[in-house]
């Protein structure tokens, strides 16, 4: 296993205990894995540069970077790059769920997250954060200066999930809060009724805001690893249910596929990235979701 790949497991990052940490892990290992792979020179493009189109200036052209890539680049002005981002988590105590006690959803989620404000702080765009269950519970400012890393992990750190939860609700009171275009990342399970939270997203996309949805769940929830008479508590009403667990499989995971294709389906109609993820899974598949998406847009 290469040190990039070990940075981008969820049982090492487990092993971790400080989020700045973790974050910086996180993102030392996806750009050590991109450098080597089909995405070199991508951090170029990312982090302040476009490639030369016909129309532009070419006394604009980087001279620097076309000498390293061989290509020919321009530098976006500030007002071209920076779009305001906000970490929107998802507190409801479903996301506390773990089969293995390896990571909780939440757990990867705010991992996460921290790397995507690692990143955002250090391209110099305002990023804040927003947490809800059946309402917003708090919200930090957007801000692009380096101490906003440090307000937004202090915060992340501290976060218990333990309401129950209304995403579609929540989803609409932060769309009356943005007043400027932004970057909205969701970190949900997404364990409500679908058809208002997708009509809550289409509203907030049609605002003019670029949607992010990264669905996770655990790894359980997927793969579905259980075998027997099996006892489930409903995480938020905690009412209880035995199935036989051989009997229960297949038609559990139709249900999980087609639940995640309505989403996919959806989402992809209304031009919002839907990234769905388990908690088994490398980083670097969230990461690069997130980072592809960003440079179609600029």
């Amino acid at each position: 296993m290469s040190t990039a790949e070990s940075y981008l497991k969820p049982e090492v990052i487990r092993q971790i205990g400080r989020l700045d940490l973790r974050a910086q892990f996180i993102v030392k290992g996806l750009f050590q894995g991109l450098h080597a792979s089909p995405f070199h020179g991508f951090s170029v493009e990312f982090s302040e540069h476009r490639k030369y189109s016909a129309g532009d200036n070419p006394q604009e052209i980087d001279w620097l970077v076309y000498a390293k890539t061989d290509k020919y680049y321009i530098k976006k002005f500030e007002a071209e790059t920076n779009i305001t981002g906000y970490l929107v988590m998802d507190l409801s105590r479903s996301m506390a769920y773990t089969y293995r006690q390896e990571l909780t959803k939440f757990d990867y989620a705010i991992c996460l997250a921290a790397a995507l404000a690692y990143l955002m702080v250090h391209q110099q765009d305002p990023v804040g954060l927003v947490t809800f269950d059946e309402k917003i519970r708090s919200s930090l400012p957007p801000r692009s200066k380096r101490t906003q890393l440090g307000n937004i992990l202090s915060l992340l750190s501290r976060l218990k999930p333990s309401g129950k939860t209304e995403v579609a609700k929540s989803i609409t009171q932060l769309a009356a809060m943005l007043r400027h275009r932004s970057l909205v990342m969701l970190f949900s399970d997404l364990l409500d009724e679908p058809e208002p939270i997708i009509q809550a997203l289409r509203r907030l996309h049609h605002g003019g805001h670029d949607v992010i949805v990264f669905h996770i769940l655990d790894e359980a929830e997927v793969a579905f690893p259980f075998d027997g008479l099996i006892e489930f508590e409903e995480p938020e009403s905690l009412e209880r249910l035995q199935v036989d667990a051989a009997g229960y499989r297949r038609d559990y995971l139709d249900e999980l596929k087609n639940f995640r294709d309505l989403y996919k389906r959806e989402c992809f109609k209304s031009r919002i990235d839907y990234v769905p993820i388990d908690t088994s899974m490398p980083f670097d598949k969230a990461l690069v979701e997130y980072l592809n998406s960003r440079r179609m847009r600029f």
